[in-house]
């Protein structure tokens, strides 16, 4: 087989498997619903190592700045925040089970609480629910519609009394994804023309950005945003 075979190959072998995703696929929020429920959780990012640095960051941010109240959208399956040192907590998911798992898990913690997250079903015009911190981990780039990934994105930020920190990608795919539960685009550009009174104040680059030594990497960064 030639070079030119071997290429569109591979590319109908890439455009079958797309396809057969779409065919399943039925939204993100259904997506991870259905994870958590066939005992699935959170990815490996709020295991092990990549867990342990973004504890790191986030455990040294929140105490260095007084922060009382976090909000987090996208709380999971609660590893993470086993981890995790914030004085008062929200987390706010799209998937009953993960609300269910992390009720569970923390249920004699009187500092946390855990509430379902609709975008859509999510208008908070007085803003009655706000924090000191709001946070997104590893959660952008789940969102693969583009109305949910801005109506998210305002949320976070409508939320917050006065910084936001987002762990992700921020760069848009070249190609459609083969995972239809990922779709990685920019975020900085789309947040500085909706909420410019926010300023971004550090990135800290990823202390794992790639696999390496046989550790998993991961492509997402710390974004830190203050309120001006």
């Amino acid at each position: 087989m030639g070079l030119r075979e071997s290429l569109l190959k591979i590319g109908f072998i890439k455009n079958y498997k797309r396809n057969l995703q779409k065919k399943k696929f039925k939204g993100s929020a259904k997506y991870w619903e259905e994870r958590y429920k066939a005992q699935g959780n959170s990815g490996t990012g709020s295991y092990d190592h990549l867990a342990q640095f973004k504890a790191e960051i986030l455990n040294e941010f929140i105490a260095k700045n007084n922060i009382d109240t976090v909000l987090e959208f996208g709380c999971g399956d609660g590893n993470q925040l086993k981890i995790a040192k914030y004085p008062h907590y929200i987390g706010f998911d799209v998937s009953p089970t993960a609300i269910k798992i992390c009720a569970n898990l923390f249920k004699d913690d009187k500092t946390k609480s855990f509430m379902l997250y609709d975008s859509t079903a999510f208008f908070d015009n007085q803003k009655f629910i706000q924090a000191d911190c709001t946070m997104s981990l590893d959660v952008l780039y789940h969102l693969v519609e583009i109305d949910v990934f801005e109506k998210y994105i305002k949320d976070l930020f409508n939320t917050s009394k006065k910084y936001v920190i987002i762990y992700a990608s921020d760069y848009n795919q070249d190609e459609e994804p083969i995972h239809q539960h990922e779709n990685r685009r920019g975020f900085t550009a789309f947040v500085s023309k909706t909420f410019p009174q926010f300023k971004l104040i550090e990135v800290v680059k990823n202390k794992y950005p790639k696999t390496e030594n046989g550790l998993i990497g991961s492509f997402s960064d710390f974004y830190i945003y203050e309120k001006q």
